[in-house]
Protein backbone atom coordinates (compact mmCIF):
# COMPACT_ATOMS: atom_id res chain seq x y z
CA UNK A 1 0.00 0.00 0.00
CA UNK A 2 1.33 3.33 -0.65
CA UNK A 3 1.91 6.19 1.60
CA UNK A 4 -1.00 8.07 -0.28
CA UNK A 5 -3.34 5.07 0.04
CA UNK A 6 -2.04 4.68 4.33
CA UNK A 7 -2.57 8.28 5.10
CA UNK A 8 -6.32 8.33 3.23
CA UNK A 9 -7.06 5.50 6.13
CA UNK A 10 -5.29 7.37 9.07
CA UNK A 11 -6.02 10.41 8.98
CA UNK A 12 -10.11 9.87 9.57
CA UNK A 13 -8.99 7.59 12.64
CA UNK A 14 -7.05 10.02 13.91
CA UNK A 15 -9.39 12.96 12.91
CA UNK A 16 -12.34 11.17 15.25
CA UNK A 17 -9.87 10.59 18.12
CA UNK A 18 -8.30 14.14 18.06
CA UNK A 19 -10.86 16.39 16.43
CA UNK A 20 -10.16 19.90 17.20
CA UNK A 21 -6.76 18.94 18.86
CA UNK A 22 -4.25 22.03 19.00
CA UNK A 23 -1.10 22.71 20.63
CA UNK A 24 -0.75 21.71 25.01
CA UNK A 25 0.63 25.39 25.21
CA UNK A 26 -0.94 27.64 26.75
CA UNK A 27 -1.12 31.36 25.12
CA UNK A 28 -3.26 34.33 24.53
CA UNK A 29 -2.00 36.01 21.60
CA UNK A 30 0.70 35.73 18.60
CA UNK A 31 3.38 36.88 21.02
CA UNK A 32 2.81 34.40 23.95
CA UNK A 33 2.76 31.77 21.79
CA UNK A 34 5.92 32.74 19.91
CA UNK A 35 7.69 33.13 23.07
CA UNK A 36 6.16 29.42 24.17
CA UNK A 37 7.41 27.88 21.42
CA UNK A 38 10.96 29.04 21.77
CA UNK A 39 10.86 27.92 25.27
CA UNK A 40 9.71 24.58 24.28
CA UNK A 41 12.49 23.63 22.33
CA UNK A 42 13.85 20.44 24.28
CA UNK A 43 11.46 21.17 26.94
CA UNK A 44 8.15 19.71 27.71
CA UNK A 45 5.34 22.07 27.32
CA UNK A 46 3.97 21.02 30.74
CA UNK A 47 7.54 23.35 31.72
CA UNK A 48 6.79 25.51 30.03
CA UNK A 49 3.45 26.16 30.67
CA UNK A 50 4.28 26.15 34.58
CA UNK A 51 7.14 29.81 33.59
CA UNK A 52 5.38 31.35 31.56
CA UNK A 53 2.76 33.11 33.81
CA UNK A 54 5.09 35.09 35.89
CA UNK A 55 7.10 35.89 31.93
CA UNK A 56 3.96 37.09 30.53
CA UNK A 57 2.78 39.52 33.52
CA UNK A 58 6.66 40.58 33.66
CA UNK A 59 7.14 40.76 29.61
CA UNK A 60 3.59 41.27 28.32
CA UNK A 61 4.60 42.26 24.43
CA UNK A 62 7.26 42.50 22.03
CA UNK A 63 8.13 45.88 23.14
CA UNK A 64 8.29 45.36 26.82
CA UNK A 65 10.89 42.26 25.97
CA UNK A 66 12.75 44.12 23.25
CA UNK A 67 14.00 46.32 25.95
CA UNK A 68 14.86 43.80 28.68
CA UNK A 69 18.52 42.47 29.59
CA UNK A 70 19.84 38.79 29.25
CA UNK A 71 20.03 38.83 33.51
CA UNK A 72 16.25 39.22 34.28
CA UNK A 73 14.77 37.18 31.16
CA UNK A 74 17.28 34.76 32.35
CA UNK A 75 15.78 34.57 36.33
CA UNK A 76 11.78 34.01 34.41
CA UNK A 77 13.22 30.92 32.66
CA UNK A 78 15.69 29.76 34.29
CA UNK A 79 13.71 26.34 35.18
CA UNK A 80 13.94 25.99 31.26
CA UNK A 81 16.49 23.54 29.03
CA UNK A 82 19.20 26.11 28.00
CA UNK A 83 18.01 29.14 29.63
CA UNK A 84 20.88 31.40 28.77
CA UNK A 85 20.68 31.12 25.16
CA UNK A 86 17.34 31.54 25.37
CA UNK A 87 16.97 34.50 26.96
CA UNK A 88 19.61 35.89 24.26
CA UNK A 89 17.36 34.77 21.68
CA UNK A 90 14.11 36.05 23.02
CA UNK A 91 15.32 39.31 23.80
CA UNK A 92 16.83 39.48 19.57
CA UNK A 93 13.68 37.74 18.60
CA UNK A 94 11.60 41.20 20.41
CA UNK A 95 14.13 43.76 18.79
CA UNK A 96 13.60 42.02 15.45
CA UNK A 97 10.14 41.88 15.15
CA UNK A 98 9.67 45.27 16.91
CA UNK A 99 12.43 47.25 14.67
CA UNK A 100 11.64 45.28 11.13
CA UNK A 101 7.80 44.46 11.92
CA UNK A 102 6.29 47.15 13.42
CA UNK A 103 5.88 44.84 16.62
CA UNK A 104 3.33 42.47 14.40
CA UNK A 105 4.17 38.89 14.10
CA UNK A 106 4.76 38.25 9.95
CA UNK A 107 2.84 35.74 8.44
CA UNK A 108 4.52 34.04 6.00
CA UNK A 109 6.38 31.23 7.42
CA UNK A 110 9.18 31.97 5.24
CA UNK A 111 9.86 35.26 6.89
CA UNK A 112 9.23 33.72 10.68
CA UNK A 113 12.22 30.95 9.96
CA UNK A 114 14.64 34.02 9.69
CA UNK A 115 13.75 35.84 13.17
CA UNK A 116 16.29 34.95 15.66
CA UNK A 117 15.43 31.91 17.64
CA UNK A 118 13.09 30.61 14.77
CA UNK A 119 13.71 27.64 12.84
CA UNK A 120 11.61 25.95 9.94
CA UNK A 121 9.58 23.99 12.63
CA UNK A 122 9.10 26.77 15.14
CA UNK A 123 7.64 28.45 11.78
CA UNK A 124 5.39 25.71 10.67
CA UNK A 125 4.41 25.21 14.40
CA UNK A 126 3.51 29.06 14.57
CA UNK A 127 2.28 29.52 11.42
CA UNK A 128 -0.33 26.60 11.55
CA UNK A 129 -1.72 27.13 15.20
CA UNK A 130 -2.42 31.26 14.56
CA UNK A 131 -3.06 31.27 10.49
CA UNK A 132 -3.95 27.54 9.76
CA UNK A 133 -1.40 27.55 7.35
CA UNK A 134 -0.96 25.13 4.80
CA UNK A 135 2.66 23.48 6.44
CA UNK A 136 3.28 20.88 8.80
CA UNK A 137 6.10 20.75 11.58
CA UNK A 138 7.96 17.82 12.10
CA UNK A 139 9.08 17.31 15.56
CA UNK A 140 9.92 14.43 16.80
CA UNK A 141 6.66 12.75 17.27
CA UNK A 142 5.48 13.68 13.82
CA UNK A 143 8.95 12.06 12.41
CA UNK A 144 9.03 8.83 14.12
CA UNK A 145 5.05 7.89 13.88
CA UNK A 146 5.12 8.83 9.99
CA UNK A 147 8.56 6.69 9.74
CA UNK A 148 7.13 3.59 11.45
CA UNK A 149 3.65 3.62 9.74
CA UNK A 150 5.77 4.17 6.40
CA UNK A 151 4.12 7.34 5.48
CA UNK A 152 7.94 8.67 4.64
CA UNK A 153 11.48 7.11 4.48
CA UNK A 154 13.35 10.74 4.98
CA UNK A 155 16.45 10.82 7.29
CA UNK A 156 15.85 14.22 8.59
CA UNK A 157 12.59 16.50 9.53
CA UNK A 158 13.04 18.74 6.47
CA UNK A 159 12.71 15.64 4.11
CA UNK A 160 9.81 14.07 6.31
CA UNK A 161 7.81 17.12 6.18
CA UNK A 162 8.44 17.32 2.04
CA UNK A 163 7.13 13.79 1.65
CA UNK A 164 4.16 14.26 4.01
CA UNK A 165 3.08 17.66 2.30
CA UNK A 166 2.75 15.69 -0.88
CA UNK A 167 0.10 13.17 0.29
CA UNK A 168 -1.65 15.18 3.14
CA UNK A 169 -4.49 17.28 1.47
CA UNK A 170 -3.95 21.26 2.52
CA UNK A 171 -6.89 21.38 4.52
CA UNK A 172 -5.51 18.42 6.56
CA UNK A 173 -1.97 19.51 6.79
CA UNK A 174 -2.58 21.86 10.05
CA UNK A 175 -4.31 19.25 12.06
CA UNK A 176 -2.45 16.48 10.93
CA UNK A 177 0.59 17.74 12.95
CA UNK A 178 -1.51 18.21 16.33
CA UNK A 179 -3.10 14.55 15.62
CA UNK A 180 0.42 12.73 14.50
CA UNK A 181 2.04 14.58 17.71
CA UNK A 182 -0.54 13.41 20.11
CA UNK A 183 -0.67 10.15 18.66
CA UNK A 184 3.17 10.18 18.96
CA UNK A 185 3.16 11.50 22.85
CA UNK A 186 0.44 9.26 23.97
CA UNK A 187 0.40 6.40 22.07
CA UNK A 188 2.85 5.38 19.56
CA UNK A 189 5.78 6.24 22.11
CA UNK A 190 8.94 6.09 21.69
CA UNK A 191 10.35 3.35 23.70
CA UNK A 192 7.29 1.17 24.72
CA UNK A 193 4.34 2.32 21.67
CA UNK A 194 0.95 0.43 22.35
CA UNK A 195 1.00 -1.68 19.39
CA UNK A 196 -1.30 -4.12 21.00
CA UNK A 197 -3.83 -1.20 21.27
CA UNK A 198 -3.44 0.33 17.95
CA UNK A 199 -5.45 0.90 14.90
CA UNK A 200 -3.05 0.96 12.56
CA UNK A 201 -0.87 -2.30 13.31
CA UNK A 202 -1.90 -3.63 9.73
CA UNK A 203 -0.88 -0.39 7.85
CA UNK A 204 2.69 -0.37 10.14
CA UNK A 205 5.77 -0.83 8.34
CA UNK A 206 7.57 -0.89 12.13
CA UNK A 207 4.95 -3.29 13.50
CA UNK A 208 5.21 -5.72 10.48
CA UNK A 209 8.46 -6.08 11.14
CA UNK A 210 8.24 -6.29 14.76
CA UNK A 211 5.89 -8.95 14.36
CA UNK A 212 8.07 -10.80 12.03
CA UNK A 213 11.11 -11.34 13.97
Amino acid sequence: MSPAEKIGQILPVLEARYGAATTELHYRNPYELTVAVVLSAQCTDVRVNQTTPAFFERFPDFETLARAMPEEVYSYIKSISYPNSKSHRLIQLARTVVSEYQGQLPRDPNLLQKLPGIGRKSANVIASILWEAPVIAVDTHVFRVSRRLGLAKGKTPEKVEEELSQIIPPAYLARAHHWLILFGRYHCTARKPLCNACPFVDLCDYYQAYKNK
